[in-house]
């Protein structure tokens, strides 16, 4: 199973981005950044406004991260 907020976090550092910038750009805390980092799951609405601002379809990876474990059980 793919850990969301670990792939989310890689994005976010790939792209050389702060968590301060993160946070502002969701309209929260830094800790709450970290707590979305820690999820093993997130809510769509919440991870549509994070694809939106990292530029990058999570959904997407997590659509292939279960395609593999259909086809690789």
């Amino acid at each position: 199973m793919i850990h969301v907020g670990r792939l989310i976090e890689r994005k976010l550092h790939d792209q050389g981005r702060s968590v301060t910038w993160f946070a502002m750009q969701l309209c929260c805390t830094r800790p709450n950044v970290y707590k979305i980092f820690g999820k093993e799951s997130i809510d769509t609405c919440l991870l549509w406004r994070i694809s939106r601002i990292l530029g990058h379809d999570f959904f997407h990876d997590l659509s292939e991260a279960s395609k593999e474990e259909r086809t690789n059980p």
